[in-house]
């Protein structure tokens, strides 16, 4: 086996040795996090991407500008209504698309 196969690993494992198995506390405060982190990047480029300031969309969605920036930063994760009304306030959409049924 070369170096480099040595070195491939599963991030699944990774994720496991570093913050534990699914399930387990510690996992599953490392999971909220990277959720709020994802949805914060989300919404942060989103926001840049539509040329928004922090004070506009806060005015938009009846938030203060410290909210949206610890929401972006991955502090706290909105609620669902929230996040909607970020993403439309942004002028964007939310689509949910069912998987398809294999026969």
């Amino acid at each position: 086996m070369s170096t480099k196969e040595k070195m491939i690993t599963s991030i699944s494992k990774e994720i496991e040795r570093e913050f534990g198995k699914p399930g387990t506390t510690e996992r599953e405060k490392f999971d909220q996090e990277a959720y709020a982190f994802y949805t914060g990047q989300l919404l942060l480029d989103a926001r840049k991407e539509a040329k928004v300031t922090q004070a506009e969309l806060a005015k938009r969605i009846h938030a203060s500008k410290s909210y949206i920036s610890r929401v972006e930063s991955g502090d706290i994760i909105p609620s669902a209504a929230k996040f909607y009304n970020m993403i439309n306030a942004l002028g964007m959409r939310i689509e949910i698309v069912k998987p398809l049924v294999r026969v």
